[in-house]
């Protein structure tokens, strides 16, 4: 982290393990708008979300952008591919899937970070939320691995985010737009920017915009 090389690559990720002493697998850009503490002001953006040398280190929309040039691009890149008379490339890649498959057909045992309900596995995050563990693939099937509790300051972001997701997936299931907003008061980016009456107000906003896609909300009146 003392290289500036090193540090560059991915500052949020970097800031994040030099804090709480873990290193999180998702990418800068996107723990940039998970947590609080690097999007609420434009000089945070400036500093850690714009000369990152990671692939994608917090440029706004980065992901919809690539999208919008491939809309360009697609037919000719297979038009391409499909003509290249070079021979395909079939070697096994690092992919999981084809490790799993063998595995559980009998051949060499696999081990690989798998998502899967909570069964105890962790054991300071609520049972049957999704969890990322060690699991083993064999010819018994999947094993997920029993990884304890997390250190303590893992686990309040985790629980914070499993809290917030609950919340929203009981407010599509029941169609209850004022849970909606409570849980959006707690994402921690929309706090750490907005206060309680400019949330209620976003969010209302983005319901009546996207209603014809949202039956289930009968009303957005909150």
């Amino acid at each position: 982290m003392k290289k500036k090389a090193v540090y560059n690559h991915e500052q949020v990720r970097n800031e994040l393990f030099l804090a709480f002493g873990y290193y999180i697998t998702e990418s800068s850009g996107h723990n940039s708008e998970y947590v609080s503490w690097f999007r609420k002001r434009p000089d945070l953006i400036e500093k850690y979300c714009t000369s990152g040398t990671g692939w994608n280190p917090g440029e706004y929309a980065y992901i919809l952008k690539q999208y919008k040039d491939r809309v360009k691009t697609w037919k000719k890149t297979i038009t391409d591919w499909l003509e290249n008379p070079a021979p395909l490339n079939l070697k096994r890649g690092h992919e999981y899937a084809a490790y799993i498959i063998n595995a559980f057909m009998g051949g060499d045992p696999y081990e690989f970070n798998g998502n899967v309900p909570n069964t105890g596995l962790i054991t300071n995050l609520p049972d049957d939320v999704c969890v990322e563990v060690p699991v083993l693939a064999n010819r018994r099937g999947l094993n997920p691995m029993h990884v304890g509790a997390l250190p303590p300051q893992l686990a309040i972001m985790n629980n914070l985010s499993i809290g917030i997701e609950e919340m929203t997936v009981e407010a599509a299931i029941t169609g209850d737009p004022e849970m909606v907003f409570q849980a959006i008061c707690y994402d921690p980016l929309t706090s750490a920017v907005c206060s309680l009456d400019e949330i209620r107000r976003m969010v209302k906003a983005m319901l009546r915009k996207n209603q014809a896609h949202l039956p289930q909300f009968e009303t957005i009146k909150f």
